[in-house]
């Protein structure tokens, strides 16, 4: 359910300057996507622009915060990374969209879980746009889309897998790290961990729902969603 254009305007635009919009052509190794985000975090905290970082990595997991060890299934499969956002193991690789936010709550406001609702609110808008039914779980973090396709879960529920995982960390008030959506990974590649911690449900992409999308085209929708909660952007090489 999208959240109404009062409630988004919690998160107003930061003075009269857009965020910096950058787009990575090429495969990310994950170590120079955190040194770059924690030099960007520095720069933002004391006064610098905001920034969203839209990338791609080669295959891997990563481990939060409140990663439990049992949940690293195959730990020899892909390289695996300690990091300081929230929540547990993820897997990140090509065909996946991550979004590295990074805003200044301190000039919107200063609300994580409020925060983290936003960026949940900028997936269902996105997902929204290509007709697909995103929700929220307040139990969950994340996106998830229901498949009535598939056999009811053992309490008699309707299945669901998640397309999206959200992590963040904050620094001086500054967020990094931010969402990753699924639009066309090896959904195989999950298999080697038990996803945020969650057994009980799969996990899909755009196009294991059927959309043969382009990122690009994905990269456009996710723009505009992103402005109509969080404001203006611009490119930045």
């Amino acid at each position: 359910m999208l959240r109404t254009d009062l409630q988004l305007s919690m998160f107003p635009q930061a003075g009269n300057k857009p965020v910096r919009w950058r787009i990575a052509d090429e495969l990310v190794p994950y170590e120079l996507a955190v040194e770059t985000m924690e030099r960007e975090v520095a720069l933002i905290a004391d006064g610098g622009d905001e920034l969203v970082w839209l990338v791609e990595h080669p295959p891997l997991y990563t481990a939060g915060t409140s990663a439990d060890a049992k949940d690293l299934v195959q730990p020899d499969r892909f390289p695996v990374f300690a990091t300081g956002r929230g929540g547990e193991y993820t897997y990140h690789g090509p065909g996946q969209r991550v979004a590295y936010v990074m805003l200044d709550l301190k000039r919107r406001r200063q609300d994580v879980r409020a925060f983290v609702a936003a960026l949940e609110d900028v997936v269902i808008r996105t997902l929204d746009s290509m007709n697909v039914r995103g929700e929220r779980r307040e139990d969950r973090v994340g996106v998830w889309v229901r498949r009535p396709e598939k056999p009811l879960l053992p309490d008699g529920t309707m299945s669901e897998d998640k397309i999206a995982a959200l992590g963040i960390r904050l620094r001086r008030w500054v967020t990094f790290h931010g969402l990753s959506l699924n639009v066309e990974p090896d959904l195989d590649h999950f298999t080697g961990i038990v996803p945020c911690g969650i057994s009980a449900y799969g996990v899909t992409s755009l196009v294991d729902l059927g959309l043969p999308v382009m990122m690009s085209d994905v990269d456009i929708r996710l723009r505009q969603s992103f402005e109509s909660v969080f404001g203006e952007t611009v490119s930045d090489a």
